[in-house]
């Protein structure tokens, strides 16, 4: 496989929505195992294709379970709130306060293409929901409550 660059904040596709995944092809194969080393050599806890420059809603995540992997990931449903500290390989050093569900449901569907429903807690939903945003354009640090500070040893995702 194959370090992907990681692209930063202030790049252009950050911001641009993806397009939807009608089938699983080798490119697409090959991109979500790419976007698993970059990663994981990142320590990072998630990524969306955005964030490697590829506007297609795929999204990797690992929180120290095992990867997951999700393909045209959709929210059927959230609940609670947790409030914590939250950072991106795309904004390298810094972090920000955020407020996320503590529960979210979401529908979508795994490396081939059959679909599944995934639950994820704490900070799993807080992954899923930080990475969901970037397929559709948007970054953590429109969320933020106050400024964003050194992450210093913060997890970032």
């Amino acid at each position: 496989m194959a370090l992907r660059e990681i692209r930063l904040m202030g790049d252009d596709i950050l911001t641009k929505p993806c397009k939807e995944v009608t089938k699983m092809t080798i490119r697409n194969r090959i991109l979500i195992n790419d976007m698993l080393d970059t990663m994981y050599e990142a320590q990072g806890v998630g990524l969306a294709a955005p964030q490697v420059g590829i506007l297609k809603r795929i999204v990797v995540i690992d929180v120290g379970d095992g990867p997951v992997v999700m393909v045209n990931p959709e929210i059927l449903e959230s609940s609670g709130e947790q409030t914590g500290n939250e950072g991106c390989l795309s904004l390298p050093g810094k972090a920000g306060t955020v407020t996320r569900p503590m529960y979210v449901k979401v529908k979508a569907f795994d490396q081939n293409m059959n679909p599944v429903i995934l639950e994820g807690e704490d900070l799993l939903a807080r992954a899923m929901c930080h990475e969901i945003d970037h397929l559709e354009g948007h970054m953590y640090v429109e969320l933020a409550e106050g400024p964003l500070f050194d992450a210093e040893n913060e997890e970032e995702e």
